[in-house]
């Protein structure tokens, strides 16, 4: 494989092993914000938030349940930890999937302190059974424990310490009702633009003490597909690139030919996205195709499509979710340099 060049055209030395500092973050969460004056985007939301969350911190009183909705990657569970540091008290965090029966919710409801906030991930994936044991606690703190076996069991009400529940989910319509209007706080969370992602590339790399130029970022940020968590992941692999094959230091060059490498294109989308685009396009003929057969056309599951790949290509214009199936656009053909067909029954825009 050849050495990564200098922008001055010389090649580059071999590179050298450098001693670690271990104080430089390592993980996604050292990376995170620690205040709402640290977090780039969403500036409605967390204008809305802090105000939210300071009135509720001065009168010593729990914050209403907040649901953080919108897609993965985007700074819900950011935001969690960010209310517990405000309001000065632990945050628990368990994923839905995790919760598998009342008896593990009473656990993670029973050990929270007074105003504690426990976060659940991907909440629209909770039992029926257990979210429907979420509703006495989150409206009158109490849980109700069964005493006793059969027709003869007894409800045994145990009081529980005020708390803020925190749901974060990327499908708002497979929560219930009654579920959905014990939120107070319901808040979207949208895509990021180009320029947010930039600062948040340019912050993380100074947390990583990593040398990054405007152009490098800006690079970056651009081929984030609107989303932090991966404006980071990409932020770390050029940094690989960089230190492996080049002096250290991300520059535009840098950063365009280490994601052309790791096929993600000047507009965002990856391998991924692009086979999808491209099996609507040539095996189902631009659409409409349903989703369980674009899924198996693809190999992936249904929820990754829907909930990971095709928000993305929809805000992009590059795909259509209709009655009758996913359809692509004009922009998707020209995107993939594929010949744009002429319209069939209105199927291609």
């Amino acid at each position: 494989m050849p050495r990564k060049k200098h922008e001055d055209g010389d090649a580059g030395e071999e590179p050298v092993a450098r001693e670690v500092d271990a104080r430089v973050p390592r993980d996604d969460s050292a990376l995170r914000p620690q205040s709402f004056d640290e977090y780039v985007g969403q500036r409605k939301v967390v204008d809305n938030l802090k105000v939210f969350v300071t009135a509720a911190a001065r009168r010593g009183e729990k914050l209403d349940h907040v649901l953080f909705s919108g897609p993965p990657g985007i700074g819900k569970t950011t935001l969690a930890h960010l209310i517990a540091g405000a309001l000065g008290v632990p945050l628990r965090a368990v994923g839905a999937p995790a919760i598998e029966h009342k008896g593990t919710l009473a656990s993670y409801l029973t050990s929270l302190e007074p105003r504690g906030v426990l976060f659940i991930d991907e909440v629209h994936r909770l039992q029926p059974v257990v979210e429907e044991y979420l509703y006495p606690a989150m409206e009158d703190f109490r849980l109700e424990i069964p005493v006793g076996d059969g027709a003869n069991a007894e409800m045994l009400p145990l009081a529980l310490q005020p708390f803020t529940l925190v749901g974060a989910t990327t499908r708002t319509g497979l929560l219930s009702a009654p579920f959905l209007s014990r939120f107070g706080i319901n808040l979207r969370l949208d895509y990021y633009s180009a320029v947010e992602l930039t600062e948040i590339v340019r912050r993380s790399a100074a947390k990583l003490e990593t040398h990054v130029d405007p152009a490098g970022a800006e690079e970056i940020g651009k081929r984030a597909r609107g989303t932090p968590r991966i404006a980071n992941h990409l932020l770390k692999r050029v940094r690989d690139f960089a230190e492996v094959e080049g002096d250290g230091r991300v520059t535009q060059k840098v950063a365009a030919s280490a994601l052309d490498r790791l096929g993600v294109d000047p507009l965002g989308l990856d391998e991924l996205d692009r086979s999808v685009l491209r099996t609507i396009a040539q095996k189902f003929d631009g659409g409409p195709v349903g989703v369980e057969s674009l899924a198996a056309a693809c190999g992936e599951e249904r929820d990754t499509l829907e909930d990971v790949v095709e928000p993305y290509l929809i805000q992009e214009g590059f795909l259509m979710r209709t009655p009758r199936g996913r359809v692509v656009t004009r922009r998707a053909y020209q995107h993939l340099g594929l010949p744009v067909p002429p319209p069939v029954q209105g199927n291609l825009l």
